[in-house]
């Protein structure tokens, strides 16, 4: 298939782009490598990209173009930043959104959109949350309007290869990971005890990739393990000495993915354990 992966120079985006030029696909890339964990370096020599702000899609320098299928994960991340600076999330996350919708439209092209766990803890809490959970309602309004395929997967804390490790874009698995090759304490926010569904890159981008598969009514999918760990839980893991710091606002007390639905419509299950990858983490730094 002909596919565009918008934000496919960032954390998740990079091993989408490996996973389906991989599998034969021919993949056109854009991302304006504004992210913290965006990079040239994972740029493929048999990928096709352009640098360029997903809101320029629609200009008539992309016409011409036609793609099956187009995977969205350009977006502005997490939750602490989106405070400082909420126009810049909901101008991205919201109206980027509509113009890859409306882009996809002009070729009868079918949307997969990268959404958040954080919408169960209520898109209210933060802009982050707001943002992203308003980019899923762009998605709906599209297929109910154009009838165009579109379909939401919501990610469940994404951790692995390529993660941010330090920063406020970081993914907690990450700053442990980093905590841990500086022999510093381990960071835990609040008491500990809020708990996570942690999910592996490589199971995330299997499931995004499958629901590109099908045809969709604007349906509303999770990506997660299905078992969660408190933060303190996580910590053990690794090991060492905890330091606790103050809690953050706007971030919900746990995340569970309810993942039937996910495993009726596209078989799917996500296959790394926490607990697993940590441990050869420890094992794989300390054999260096």
């Amino acid at each position: 298939m002909k596919i565009l992966v918008t934000g496919g120079l960032g954390f998740v985006g990079s091993h989408l782009v490996d996973l389906l030029t991989n599998k034969g696909h021919d993949v056109v890339v854009i991302d304006n490598l504004c992210s913290e964990s965006s990079s040239r370096k994972y740029m493929r020599d048999d990928v096709t990209y352009w640098v360029d702000d997903v809101k320029n899609l629609d200009k008539s320098k992309y016409s011409g173009h036609e793609f099956d299928v187009i995977y969205h994960l350009a977006a502005h991340a997490r939750i602490q930043p989106s405070f400082k600076d909420p126009l810049k999330y909901l101008e991205n996350d919201i109206m980027g959104t509509a113009h890859v919708c409306e882009y996809a439209r002009q070729m009868n092209a079918k949307v997969v959109y990268a959404g958040s766990s954080s919408a169960y803890g209520g898109p209210m809490l933060n802009p982050y949350a707001y943002a992203k959970y308003t980019g899923e309602q762009v998605c709906e309004m599209y297929h109910k309007v154009y009838g165009m395929s579109t379909v939401t997967a919501r990610f469940f804390n994404v951790y692995g290869d390529r993660q941010p490790v330090s920063g406020p874009y970081a993914t907690v698995v990450g700053i442990f990971e980093g905590q841990t090759q500086k022999a510093e304490p381990l960071t835990v926010t609040g008491t500990g005890e809020q708990r996570r569904d942690f999910t592996h890159i490589s199971d995330i981008i299997k499931g995004f990739l499958c629901l590109g598969e099908g045809d969709w009514q604007a349906q509303i999918f999770n990506l997660g393990y299905g078992t969660n760990y408190s933060i303190n839980e996580l910590a053990d893991m690794f090991g060492g000495v905890k330091k606790y710091i103050p809690a953050r606002p706007g971030e919900a007390w746990e995340t569970l993915a309810d993942v039937k639905d996910t495993h009726a419509a596209i078989s799917w299950k996500a296959e790394v354990c926490l607990i697993d990858y940590v441990k050869k983490w420890k094992n794989d730094y300390n054999s260096t």
